[in-house]
């Protein structure tokens, strides 16, 4: 079997232009180019769909990830290709990759086998810039805060209470704590400060949540930089900060549009983290994608107990959407994992391991189905040293939530290999009532909008904190921030927040060690555990496999 790198550079695509109107119906002037086989999709041409009506939403999530993987993206790009062999109309909405895992331990991020979004190549690197947008929105702002203080300081920073880092879109552990502002009078007052990778910030979260450009800015002026010795917040807006800012961010605005390798349409945009923020492909990009098809398939970062319990807590409370089916996808090694098997025995027949690992994808399917009142189809990604005992043992389990269980084979097949899936989603979509339910009220306090995640979706016995935590949960609420959702932060391996814990963890308590404000984003992240902003890169970083033939052509990505 050739690489994934390998199938995509030998595909056949069709110009960007071509497709959106065949596809999409929409005219060459809808589009900004960015060579052949990539565009942005202006905000004039988006505002002139409104008046029609919208398709279904259907929402891929995950059990807890492993490293021995599960394939979430690939099983997104494979469903939407199958969807439209079937007779539907689809298009896929995905994050862009962080050029961060890139190098690092994740390689790229745009689908795997015959399941991929093309150029792969493109997307993985530097695509259309949204990420470089980003970064030079949220430096700008960095670069200001410190001008300001520079210049006689007339808000009132306390420069112990700047909260607002500097970004790179890479991971360097070496530029999580850094001091700046040295070598004397003319560079500034020092500080201490730090860096989060792009995916991190705050300005990502909000490119991602803004429905418009008068709501980017509105949203980007409200974010709180720091507080002042009286711990009174300080906003973007009071740096005159938002107009420069959105200035940077127009074009990163626009949803990126590109192709599957069976030319289903393909919006990628944004890329915030999914445990710091919500882990979702932005707002203006879903919402295309339900004007201009009958079915938008779409996923959320890590398993389902963060990513889609964000995706419907925090995007879906924010702008009325709300998926008519979701899809979680398990293999039988990572089940096996997650049952405590060694990793290098994941292809071994081993039903005592997997029967204790399929306790992770039941508890996932029940906070879906119960909680959030989903239709729930689960997808099997199919690896070759699958057993049929295996298979069969998996799907009694699922039958006895009354959930299908579909063997996709989207990997090997594409499209093809996923139509059963296909027809599963449609059958389970017809259930919907479309009617949301979330897991708390706007009018609850933030610590009791915590405890609720954390009972009903982790199923921890409670939460804590110590007093200070406590106490800028108190502030936030008096300061009139507690309507927002909770975000909160912790390992993605875990049910609880200790990352060894496997299976279906309970009877934990989720501490809570750090508050921090997202109020332009709005939403309150609860930091849990030992998360970093910043990524290191590993021992064997995927940027030493990556290279350049004398052709110009890019290798070694995966």
């Amino acid at each position: 079997m050739p690489s994934d790198i390998e199938i995509a550079q030998r595909a056949t695509l069709q110009p960007i232009a071509e497709l959106a109107q065949e596809r999409l119906g929409l005219p060459e002037d809808a589009l900004v180019a960015y060579g052949r086989y990539k565009a942005k999709i202006t905000l004039p041409c988006l505002r002139t769909l409104d008046a029609r009506p919208d398709g279904r939403l259907v929402l891929v999530t995950g059990i807890s990830p492993t490293p021995a993987g599960e394939g979430k993206t690939t099983t997104t790009v494979g469903l939407a290709d199958a969807l439209n062999r079937i007779g539907e109309r689809a298009v896929v909405c995905l994050r862009e990759p962080s050029l961060g895992p890139v190098f690092g331990s994740k390689g790229g991020a745009a689908g795997g086998g015959h399941a991929q979004v093309v150029p792969m190549e493109d997307i993985n690197l530097h695509f259309t810039g949204d990420f470089q947008a980003v970064a030079l929105a949220h430096n700008l702002l960095a670069a200001l805060i410190d001008n300001h203080i520079h210049h006689g300081n007339a808000l009132g920073f306390d420069v112990r209470r700047i909260t607002w880092k500097r970004v790179v879109d890479m991971n360097d552990r070496a530029l999580r704590d850094i001091t700046v502002a040295l070598g004397g009078p003319a560079n500034g007052f020092p500080r201490q400060d730090g860096f989060d990778i792009v995916v991190a910030s705050e300005i990502m979260a909000i490119l991602c949540l803004a429905t418009s450009l008068p709501d980017l800015k509105a949203r980007v002026g409200r974010i709180v930089v720091g507080r002042t010795r009286d711990l009174q917040p300080i906003t973007a807006s009071q740096l005159q900060a938002q107009g420069a800012m959105t200035a940077l961010l127009r074009d990163a605005l626009q949803p990126n549009l590109v192709q599957t390798l069976e030319r289903t349409p393909a919006l990628i945009h944004g890329g915030p983290f999914a445990n710091i923020a919500h882990g979702c492909n932005s707002v203006i990009a879903t919402r295309a994608g339900l004007k201009l098809a009958d079915w938008v398939v779409t996923e959320a970062g890590f398993g389902a107990d963060l990513g889609a319990e964000k995706f419907l807590d925090i995007k879906c409370r924010k702008t009325g959407l709300w998926p008519s089916a979701a899809v979680v996808v398990a293999t039988i090694r990572a089940l096996k994992y997650q049952g405590g098997a060694d990793l290098k025995q994941l292809t071994a027949d081993d039903p005592s391991h997997l029967a204790a690992g399929i306790a992770n994808l039941e508890r996932h399917v029940d906070n879906l189905v119960r909680e959030f009142g989903l239709p729930c189809v689960v997808a099997l990604n199919h690896f070759t040293h699958d057993t049929e005992g295996e298979i069969t043992l998996l799907r009694e389990r699922m039958a006895a939530l009354g959930v299908p269980l579909v063997v996709a084979h989207h990997w090997a097949d594409g499209g093809r290999g996923a139509e059963e899936l296909a027809r599963a989603v449609v059958e389970q979509a017809a259930r919907s009532d479309g009617v949301p339910r979330f897991l708390y009220p706007d009018d609850a306090t933030l610590w009791s909008k915590a405890e609720t995640v954390a009972r009903r979706i982790y199923r921890a016995r409670g939460i804590g904190a110590p007093a200070k935590v406590r106490a800028e949960l108190d502030r936030l609420q008096a300061q009139g921030y507690g309507h927002l959702p909770v975000c909160i932060a912790k390992t993605p391996y875990s049910f609880s927040t200790d990352p060894a814990l496997r299976g279906a963890a309970d009877d934990h308590v989720v501490g809570i060690r750090e508050v921090r404000l997202a109020a332009g984003a709005e939403f309150v992240v609860l930091v849990c555990g030992d998360i970093l902003t910043m990524p290191g890169l590993p021992a064997q970083p995927a940027a030493t496999a990556i290279d350049v033939d004398d052709d110009g052509r890019i290798l070694g990505l995966f």
